[in-house]
């Protein structure tokens, strides 16, 4: 179940950004492909790595991102969560 909702996740994010980045589609990925992520490593494990000491400003921008995507504004949402990512 973990895979396919973070393979569905991956591709309404892409399809969101291959629409000029549709806010619907966007967010719904990001919800899936969090969804999946706890459910292939556990909650705990999911939580533990994202709120590591070292890992709290990228999860902060990750987070973020996906809040502002949620909000309905993907451009800069998506950009959050890239520079959260890297």
């Amino acid at each position: 179940i973990g895979v396919g909702l973070v393979g569905f996740g991956l591709f309404f994010i892409l399809f969101g950004m291959l629409l000029y980045f549709d806010s619907v589609l966007l967010a719904f990925g990001n919800i899936l492909f969090l969804s999946g992520l706890v459910f292939i490593i556990g909650f705990r494990r999911t939580f533990t790595f994202f709120f590591q000491r070292p890992k709290l400003k990228g999860t902060s921008f990750f987070f973020g991102g996906v809040l502002v995507v949620l909000m309905r504004w993907p451009l800069l949402g998506m950009l959050l969560e890239a520079y959260g990512f890297l």
